[in-house]
Formats: C-alpha cells, sequence, structure tokens
C-alpha cells in the first residue's frame, strides 16, 4: 500500500469525526467550543486594543499638528543695544521672511504667547493667549475648521477667538465680554503694575483635546503686543513645515534663520515624551495580550489530549490497517489546527467590527451606564479613537495561528506514538 498524500481528504474527514460531539464523548465537543471561544475573544481583543493605540497615537499627532507649530523659534534671554534685558524679537518682519525662505517651511507665524487670568459671569480661569494675527491664524487647520465652532472667524480682528472648554469653565457665550490679567503689565516707579483689558468672544473652537480646548485663547496681535506690553516685537515664531516627521533636518537651518539668539523647539520635544511612552505601552499591551491569546490556545491542548486519550482504541486500530504515524500526526494536528482558524477567523470579524462601530458601542455603553465611561478631561480627547490597520490585523492573526499551530503539533505527535498493540490490549 502507497503511502497517501499529506493533509489528504480521508484525514480531514476523520477529523472531523473525532470533533464531533456524541452522547459518551460530550466533554470533548465542550472544550472544543471552550477552544474556539476562548481563541476568538482574545483575538478581538488584541485587534480592538491595537487599533485604539494606533488610533490614539495618529489622533494626537494630528490635532499637535493641526492646532500647534511645528517647530518654534524663541529668543534667549540677551540685553539689547539700550541696555535692557529682553526674550522677544525685535524687527519681526525681516526675521519672519528669513524663515520663510528655509526650505521645506510652509508658514511662519510672529507671535505672542503669556499665562492670564481669564474672568467672566463671577468665574476664573488661567489661561494660555496667543497673539496672533487673523491670516496667520487662518493657516491653522484645527482653528479654521474645527469639530465644531461658534461664530465667525474673519471677526477676530475685534475680539477673541476662545476654546470651547474655556469658555464653558467662564460661563460665557458668543458677543460676551472676558477680562484677562497680566501680571506683566505697566512698568511704573513702584514697579510692574498688572494689565487689565476686557475683550468680546467673537470665535469659540473646539478641536476635540480638552488641553486645548480648555486654556487658549487667540488674540489679535497688535491687541497682544499692547495689553502685554510688547510694542514692536514678538515671543516667538511658529514655524509649520511639508514634512514635520523630519522637522529635526532642519533645525539648523531654522536657528541660523531665527537670529543669533535663537533657539528652536520641535513639536517632538514637546510631545515626544508621551509618544514615547504611547509606543512602549503598545507594546507591553501586545505581549500581555499575546499571553492572553496563549492561555486561550492552551485549552486546545487540554481538548487533545481528552481526545487522544478517548480515541487511543481508534488510533490503535487506524494503525493496525496500515495508516502511519504521519497520518495519524496529521489527523489530530487538523483537530487542533481547526479549532485555532476557525478561532481566529470569528475573533478577527469580532475585533473589526467592534474597532470600525467603536463610538456607537461606547455610546450605548456610556448611556447604559449612566455617563462618565469617557472624561475628555481625563484622557484630552472628546472621543475614543480607534483606526483599523492591516498590519494590526495581520500581525494578530499570525500570533494566533502561530501559537495554536505549535501547541498543537505535542498532543498530536503523542497521538502518532501510541503503540497499536498497548491501545488494543484491552480490547
Amino acid at each position: 500500500m502507497s503511502n497517501p498524500r499529506p493533509f489528504a481528504a480521508f484525514e480531514f474527514l476523520i477529523a472531523w469525526r473525532y470533533l464531533r460531539a456524541t452522547r459518551a464523548e460530550g466533554g470533548i465537543s465542550t472544550m472544543s467550543w471552550i477552544s474556539l471561544i476562548g481563541i476568538a475573544l482574545a483575538v478581538a481583543a488584541l485587534i480592538v486594543t491595537l487599533a485604539v493605540r494606533t488610533g490614539f497615537r495618529t489622533e494626537f499627532v494630528e490635532t499637535i499638528l493641526g492646532a500647534n507649530a511645528h517647530a518654534t523659534i524663541y529668543a534667549a534671554q540677551h540685553i539689547d543695544q539700550d541696555g535692557v534685558i529682553q526674550r522677544s524679537f525685535d524687527n519681526y518682519e525681516a526675521r519672519a521672511a528669513d524663515i520663510r525662505a528655509v526650505e521645506g517651511v510652509t508658514r511662519v507665524a510672529p507671535i505672542i504667547r503669556a499665562q492670564v487670568l481669564a474672568s467672566g459671569r463671577g468665574r476664573s480661569v488661567g489661561a494660555q493667549v496667543y497673539g496672533e494675527t487673523l491670516e496667520d491664524l487662518k493657516t491653522l487647520p484645527l482653528i479654521v475648521d474645527p469639530e465644531e465652532s461658534a461664530g465667525n472667524l474673519d471677526d477676530f480682528e475685534r475680539g477673541l477667538a476662545v476654546g470651547s472648554g474655556l469658555a464653558r469653565e467662564l460661563g460665557v457665550a458668543l458677543g460676551d465680554a472676558i477680562t484677562l490679567t497680566s501680571p506683566d503689565g505697566l512698568k511704573t516707579p513702584f514697579g510692574t503694575a498688572p494689565a487689565i483689558g476686557t475683550y468680546e468672544v467673537v470665535y469659540i473652537f473646539t478641536v476635540g483635546r480638552f488641553d486645548i480646548d480648555g486654556t487658549r485663547i487667540y488674540m489679535p496681535l497688535s491687541e497682544a503686543q499692547d495689553f502685554f506690553n510688547r510694542e514692536g516685537r514678538v515671543d516667538e515664531f511658529e514655524v509649520m513645515v511639508a514634512e514635520p516627521e523630519a522637522i529635526e533636518e532642519r533645525l539648523l537651518q531654522l536657528g541660523s534663520a531665527g537670529g543669533a539668539n535663537a533657539l528652536v523647539w520641535t513639536w517632538r520635544d514637546a510631545s515626544g515624551a508621551f509618544l514615547r511612552a504611547l509606543e512602549i505601552e503598545d507594546a507591553v499591551m501586545f505581549v500581555i495580550l499575546s499571553i492572553l491569546v496563549l492561555i486561550a490556545t492552551m485549552n486546545i491542548v487540554s481538548g487533545l489530549i481528552m481526545l487522544v486519550k478517548n480515541k487511543g482504541r481508534d488510533v490503535g486500530i487506524l494503525r493496525t490497517i496500515g495508516l502511519s504515524e504521519g497520518t495519524i500526526l496529521r489527523v489530530f494536528f487538523i483537530c487542533g489546527a481547526g479549532i485555532g482558524i476557525a478561532g481566529t477567523i470569528i475573533g478577527v470579524i469580532l475585533g473589526c467590527l467592534f474597532a470600525i462601530y467603536i463610538d456607537p458601542i461606547f455610546s450605548v455603553v456610556n448611556y447604559v451606564s449612566g455617563g462618565g465611561v469617557w472624561d475628555p478631561e481625563v484622557r484630552y480627547l472628546s472621543t475614543l479613537p480607534a483606526e483599523l490597520h492591516l498590519s494590526d490585523v495581520l500581525k494578530a492573526t499570525a500570533l494566533s495561528l502561530g501559537l495554536s499551530f505549535t501547541i498543537t503539533y505535542f498532543p498530536a505527535r503523542r497521538a502518532a506514538r501510541l503503540n497499536p498493540v498497548e491501545a488494543l490490549r484491552y480490547e
């Protein structure tokens, strides 16, 4: 009798027969179902976690690059020609032109940035003021086209653009007045007097990050120069480039264009530690969930060991009629691998559907729990982001199938090496 080709049709038929439940062997089918469900849930959890982590990183980077500069050029402390200590730029229009001439630069905005106490309707909260021109403000994508907005940005020259979180904290709406108090005001013989000014709210924006929506105020540059005592000066330059991921390649050119006292601070310097923490968390979560997948696949081993024990007589008969060790090994390998493949497919489908419809799912969970499941003040994002990548799905699939195939081999080999004489001795 010639040896049959590997994974012949009859091997699949025998494996399918062994996986089917009978009254006497109901435990085998039960273990198969437990293994399949465990693998499906573990793979789904892994895919959803990877999708959410990828979505977090993408959302933060897009928000950082959409509402913040890719690089900030600011002045180191120096003494100007009048002998006054300064940390600002004079002749800023010429410096801005030099920075625009740097290859790859797409936006340069001279700004004034300062901390103030904002007050309205009897409430006060700390805020960060950005003083810049309307033309420069319109080049910020997330301010021009935010998630939500109220008012007209074209009215910016006669008032303030305020983040929605800050407006909510102060209880103000469009047309209301906000009083700003800055310790950096007019200099008098008795010291520096605080500067106090009242301005109308003409635009309210929501970009989706609480640290921006809850703290930021935009003020016309000329008004900011008067209010913060910066006549003819700016504090820094906001710079955007065509390739923000490669901003480090422009550092020397940007520093030279900014002048002798210029220092450069990039978006990676500001947020790099957080992004690196996300990457480390991604790796840790992948390892933890990989262990979960491993535990789920270990149920396959338990099921196959029980199957081999219960089917010892059948194995002895199959060996007696001429089936080889390799055939027996493949039969039991197909049993375990079939459970792993089915569980993985179901898990991939569940994980992808969950990641795609994660917002409606969380809305239902939030409604059922009475709210508070997702707090943007803690997580800095207004919604839970999820971004499904093919690479993440393939990574989870490969892990599950690899573990399933690997651990299935050992009990299958044990069945193949079963001595037919021993198996049939007491029959």
